[in-house]
This record gives structure tokens, C-alpha cells and sequence, in this order.
């Protein structure tokens, strides 16, 4: 079985929500869209208060090239523009409407002929409809996809690892769209005319594994490579190394090496938008842990509150001890549920301890386990010395920038060290440095 040197193995918490059909939601009453749901720019509103939008009415501009407009999941009325709170505790510019709950749409449903269409035209579908990277990091689309010399990508990679703890949500989409997902392939495989497109799963998806092999038997640029099931397996740069052989670093990107690579709800919107102009409205969620009533994974109108999809689906237990917005190895811990859903929202899990909370850090006994688990070839435990001296010549000698922050190292620390935050932080404070 093919992987990556290093990974853990964590519980995968999937049997909880691996089996519950994909179940759409209606939004919030108030739905507030973000300005900043992506990497790069933040989206500029076009809107004003008190003007009447529709679904897919353009809220927000792009406020640069990489930056992605944002479209309405509702229709109704903007009721304010103002600062709303992050899924981190940051506040940002929002656009804050009133659902009028009737859902009038300005989209009208239709198809494109794909093969009409130039590379330009394609790229600019993607763009219109404010496409980005669903898997975690909000890449614009458009701009990952634009190449300047599209013959020399060998690789359209599809990650449909879902490596992350507990989310099932491409999992599903795997199995409910599977037939729209090898559409959506061969949508991105007509922009590179001399790349094969590869389906990465690891190997505990048995049920995905078998759909998209049937459905790829007869396809001469598309296979499904089968993974061993380790975290971060869907990393982008593990992904890269164990599918072509090739190895990336901070400095470079997938195309450098000839590939693109895109998560399985990514190439869904990006197919849509190419074939019928639909804009990415909505995300599919899993909500799930031992502190949900009903775990489930939901397709929820981007804007929608947290604490509206929770309550909708039966609410929380009540000795809920710490809710995390996306998967628990790479997520962020919330301190409250009144955030709206963004494009790139994956998960709201809710356990009833906080494990994390009750490990006390000690002294390291230099055991090693952070080296043998770090699938950058990093050495954790000088980093986080480095880190905590704030010592930023040393972090950086030591290739400290090279970290994806998986949590590897965190997870498998006996001494319970807090390597990833402490990593992270300095990591921020060298690229900050960089910029000034």
C-alpha cells in the first residue's frame, strides 16, 4: 500500500456519521457572509443596506486577483454591513440579510457546451462563481487552475483521502455524486490536454473505492488510487509525494512539480460552475462527536449560524465540554457558536471531555516520537525550544517554515507539549517579519 514516511494513526471517529446520507438545510434567519472566506484579498460588498438580493445575487467582489466574489444563499434584504466574529474570535467585514425564506433565485438553470468553451472562458466560469479550495485552506480557485502553460501539468489529482478524525462529509459526496464527481474530473481534464486524473482514497473507504472503480473502468485518463489510511494522507504535499514521487516544499506550489490538486467538493463546484454557471452558495458539513444528539452530515447555505444548524438537528448534550469548527487534529476550537458557515466550513464536532484540556505539559524525555511522526522531516521538539525562546534564526535554520502544522507532533508527544500551537505562532511571526 502506498504512503508517506511518518503519520499517526488516530481514532477516526467516522462510524458516527460515515453511514447518514448527505440532508439539506435551510439557512438562518439572518445570514451573514464573511469578507474573507478564502486565502488572499478580502471580498469588497457591492451591496448596500437596505437593497433586495436573490439567490446567487453578487454580495461581495473579488478585492484582488486572488480573492473569489461571493454570492447570496437567500433572498431577502441587506439589513447591515458591519463587523462580524470569525471562527476564530477575529472580527472582519460582513454582510449581514434577512432571509425572506421564499428563496427567489436570480440563477436560472441551463447547460454549457463544455467543448465550445476555450481554456479563458472556463477559468473565467470558475471565477464568476466565486469558486475556492473546500478543503480546508480557501484557495481562489480560478487562479490555481490558470496556468500559463497548461500542456505541462501531468496531474489533475482529486484528494479524496478525508484523512481528518470524524468528517465524512467527501466521504458521502463520494458516494451520492460519484457519477458527478468523474464529470467534474474530465471537466478540469479538458483544460490540460496532457494530464491523467487520479482519485486518492484511502483504503478504509471501501464502499467509495468500489463506486468510483466501476465507474473508471472504461476511463483511459482516470484511475483511483487506493492509499494506505494514515493522517495527514490528504495532505497536499504527501498526496503529491506518494501518487507521482514528486516532493514540493513552502516555496514552491502543486504546479511547479506538474500537478493540481483539488478536494472532492472543489472539483463538484468546479464542474458546476463550468457546466451550468452555478455559484458556490453552500457547503456540505458533517456534525458530529459524542456531545451531537443527532450526527449527520448536512448541506448547509453559506452565512447559515452555527448555532441554527446545531439546533436543527436535534441541538447538543448537555455536559458539552469543548465544540471545534473542522476536524479535530487541524481545527479550531470555538468560544462560541453565533459564527456564520463559510465556503470552507467542513465540520461543528462537540465531545463531551476536553482531553486537551487536562494534559499538563512536562519536561521532554527526548523520546523521539515527534521526529518518527512529522511528515516534513522535521525535528518538532528543537522547533518548539526555538519557538518558545522566540529564537527566530534558529527556527529558521531548522526549516521550521516547512511545517504544515498537522499536529503529528502534538498528538504523539507523551510529554504533552503544545508543539503544533507554539510552531504555528512563530511560523506567523517569520512571515510577518518577511513582509514588513
Amino acid at each position: 500500500m502506498i504512503t508517506f514516511r511518518g503519520g499517526v494513526h488516530p481514532n477516526d471517529g467516522k462510524e458516527y456519521t460515515k453511514d447518514k446520507q448527505i440532508e439539506k438545510l435551510e439557512a438562518s434567519q439572518e445570514v451573514v457572509f464573511l469578507m474573507k472566506q478564502h486565502i488572499g484579498a478580502p471580498s469588497i460588498p457591492v451591496v448596500k443596506v437596505k437593497d433586495e438580493v436573490h439567490v446567487g445575487t453578487l454580495i461581495a467582489k473579488a478585492g484582488g486577483y486572488v480573492s473569489a466574489n461571493i454570492m447570496s444563499s437567500v433572498s431577502g434584504i441587506v439589513k447591515r454591513i458591519e463587523k462580524r466574529q470569525d471562527a476564530s474570535g477575529h472580527y472582519q467585514d460582513a454582510v449581514v440579510i434577512e432571509n425572506d425564506g421564499n428563496y427567489t433565485s436570480d440563477y436560472e438553470a441551463h447547460e454549457n457546451n463544455i467543448d465550445a468553451l476555450t481554456f479563458e472562458e472556463k477559468i473565467e466560469k470558475v471565477k464568476n462563481a466565486g469558486v475556492v479550495g473546500l478543503g480546508g485552506a480557501g484557495f481562489p480557485t480560478h487562479v490555481k487552475l490558470n496556468v500559463k502553460e497548461p500542456e505541462k501539468i501531468e496531474y489533475v489529482i482529486v484528494n479524496g483521502a478525508e484523512c481528518e478524525p470524524y468528517l465524512t462529509s467527501d466521504y458521502r459526496l463520494m458516494l451520492e455524486r460519484s457519477k458527478e464527481l468523474i464529470e467534474g474530473l474530465k471537466v478540469m481534464l479538458t483544460l490540460y490536454p496532457h494530464a491523467v486524473g487520479y482519485i486518492g482514497i484511502e483504503d478504509n473507504k471501501k464502499e467509495a473505492i468500489h463506486t468510483l472503480e466501476k465507474l473508471c473502468a472504461h476511463e483511459e485518463r482516470i484511475s483511483v488510487k487506493v492509499l494506505k489510511t494514515k493522517y495527514p494522507q490528504g495532505g497536499e504535499r504527501m498526496l503529491i509525494e506518494v501518487l507521482t514521487g514528486r516532493r514540493l516544499n513552502s516555496k514552491m506550489l502543486p504546479l511547479d512539480v506538474g500537478c493540481i490538486v483539488d478536494n472532492v467538493a472543489t472539483v463538484l463546484a468546479i464542474r458546476d460552475a463550468i457546466k451550468y454557471d452555478r455559484p458556490l452558495i453552500s457547503t456540505v458539513m458533517t456534525l458530529t462527536g459524542d456531545g451531537v444528539n443527532t450526527p449527520c452530515n448536512v448541506e448547509v447555505p453559506v452565512g447559515t449560524d452555527f448555532q441554527f444548524i446545531v439546533e436543527s438537528r436535534g441541538g447538543l448534550k448537555e455536559n458539552v465540554e469543548k465544540i471545534i469548527s473542522g476536524g479535530p487534529m487541524m481545527g479550531i476550537s470555538l468560544i462560541s457558536l453565533h459564527i456564520p458557515a463559510v465556503k470552507t466550513s467542513s465540520s461543528i464536532l462537540a465531545f463531551t471531555h476536553d482531553e486537551v484540556a487536562l494534559n499538563m505539559p512536562t519536561a521532554c524525555i527526548r523520546c523521539g516520537r515527534c521526529i518518527d511522526a512529522c511528515p516534513s522531516h522535521l525535528i518538532p521538539q528543537k522547533l518548539y525550544q526555538a519557538s518558545l525562546k522566540n529564537d527566530i534564526n534558529t527556527f529558521i535554520q531548522l526549516n521550521g517554515m516547512e511545517c504544515i502544522e498537522c499536529g503529528c507532533c502534538s498528538y504523539v508527544c507523551p510529554a504533552k507539549r503544545n508543539m503544533t500551537q507554539a510552531i504555528r505562532k512563530c511560523k506567523s511571526t517569520v512571515a510577518s517579519l518577511k513582509r514588513k
